[in-house]
């Protein structure tokens, strides 16, 4: 077994892209979902409200991003926003002070999306903790919905593919790492890996949402509801729909394509 992909989601709940390799930090990896688009009232903007956030797409550029949208010109990010003017911002349950913006920037991502918004960062000096009962009191987590990295399985797709009127991509779960398997949901038993070099413990399943109903290249929603409508007839647990499994950093380092998936 081995590691088939890793995933960057630099802005949340925008375009994502493939990398060879990604540093494994204490709140998932590197580059992974820093940035945010919020709205006026600094409430976290995701494509279950705004499908369209599929049509921003982000590759990388001299150590930072390059970000494009339809009819835009091409806006360069770096890996970070510089000390700023500080901005309340709320995701989920959590309400942070992260680094706005400028107005050019802001700007852009409004045309892009039409609808006024502002872009915020989590830097190095922001902290965001895990939900309490979830991992470690002192475990944090980047600007993801719930936890530090999200792992995916490719047998486990291919079983929810062969039930599906018409199959989805991995893209559709946005996961960050994808495990090369052979028995479908194996993952689900996993107490801890180890990636390369890095080991992560296999925390909680993930519930999945409406926004896997987007398509990542049209940024439209099923007509039918899938691939969720599928997943509530054999993968509903207690707290929803089930697909992947989130983890949780343990030891850190890089994590390479091709890396073998130890089970500890």
């Amino acid at each position: 077994m081995h590691l088939a992909e890793i995933r960057l989601y630099p802005i949340k709940s925008c375009g994502g892209i493939s990398v060879a390799d990604a540093v494994l930090e204490e709140r998932g990896l590197r580059g992974d979902r820093r940035y945010m688009l919020v709205d006026e009232r600094g409430r976290f903007l995701t494509q279950r409200e705004h499908p369209q956030m599929a049509r921003i797409r982000v590759r990388e550029s001299n150590g930072g991003w390059a970000v494009d949208a339809p009819g835009q010109e091409t806006l360069l990010l770096p890996a970070s926003l510089p000390s700023g003017p500080q901005r309340t911002a709320t995701v989920w349950r959590d309400t942070l002070e992260l680094t706005e913006a400028d107005a050019a920037v802001n700007g852009w991502f409004s045309t892009a999306l039409d609808l006024p918004c502002r872009l915020v960062n989590l830097s190095d000096g922001h902290v965001r903790r895990l939900r309490p009962g979830r991992g470690k009191d002192t475990d944090q987590v980047s600007l993801a919905d719930g936890a530090p990295v999200l792992l995916t399985a490719t047998a486990s797709l291919a079983q929810l593919n062969e039930r599906l009127p018409r199959p989805v991509g991995m893209v559709n779960f946005r996961p960050n790492l994808v495990a090369e398997t052979v028995v479908p949901f194996e993952e689900d038993r996993w107490g801890r890996i180890r990636v390369g070099e890095s080991e992560l413990d296999v925390a909680w399943a993930c519930t999945r949402c409406v926004l896997t109903t987007v398509d990542p290249a049209t940024a439209t929603k099923d007509p039918d509801g899938e691939p969720i409508r599928t997943l509530k007839t054999f993968r509903r647990g207690p707290e929803g729909v089930m697909f992947g499994q989130n983890l949780i950093p343990r030891r850190l380092g890089t994590v390479r394509v091709g890396d073998p998936i130890d089970i500890l």
